[in-house]
């Protein structure tokens, strides 16, 4: 089944990814993908809080007893900015979470304009690993599946910043295959960390 909108390819792919909850708190700036949530028919199971804050805390708290990714959701703006004390948990305990950040229009970005914040540099410490802006519906498909799979091998936070005009526009499911495109796939295979066998023969003799 074909996508109509970037943020309908958005939570279609998070759902490839066998994740099926995202905490939230609805706000302008991801009008997007609030819709596409609920065009999802239930393939996404939103989860709507009274604040950010809580929804970063509930998504850490879902990574810690579930071990899965946990998904957070917030506008731009003040929106944004009340994830960061969730976040900042969830960074200090090493448990995998990706913040999906709504943030103005591109046009607007860099012109003061109503609730305009800087967002890249206010997530930098917090999900220094991973941090980026969707410029393009193109650029949709490889943000989110390298935000995800950082996560869930280093354990850490992530984040990606989804303008609302490219929230609308019509989903780019797979870039052409051509230069300056990048391709990437669903999918983590966790290394398994086997010993040398001196090291084995060694802790036999201790014991």
């Amino acid at each position: 089944m074909r996508t109509k909108t970037a943020s309908d390819f958005l939570i279609r792919r998070i759902s490839e990814w066998g994740l099926k909850r995202i905490y939230g708190y609805p706000g302008d700036g991801i009008n997007g993908i609030i819709g596409a949530i609920n065009r999802a028919n239930g393939a996404i199971e939103y989860v709507q809080v009274r604040h950010e804050e809580m929804a970063a805390f509930m998504a850490c708290a879902h990574a810690k007893f579930t071990g899965e990714v946990g998904i957070c959701l917030a506008t731009s703006g003040p929106g944004a900015i009340h994830l960061l004390n969730g976040l900042y948990d969830a960074k200090m305990d090493h448990a995998p979470v990706v913040a999906i950040v709504g943030q103005q229009a591109r046009a607007a970005i860099g012109g003061d304009y109503q609730q305009e914040v800087d967002l890249i540099t206010l997530f930098k410490d917090v999900s220094h690993e991973y941090v980026h802006m969707a410029s393009t519906p193109a650029a949709i498909r490889h943000l989110i599946d390298r935000a995800i799979r950082i996560a869930k091998a280093e354990r850490t936070v992530t984040c990606i910043i989804i303008p609302n005009d490219v929230q609308e526009m019509p989903a780019v499911e797979t870039p052409p295959r051509k230069h300056g495109t990048i391709h990437s796939g669903v999918g983590y295979a966790p290394p398994r960390v086997v010993p040398h066998d001196a090291d084995l023969r060694r802790a036999a003799d201790v014991l």
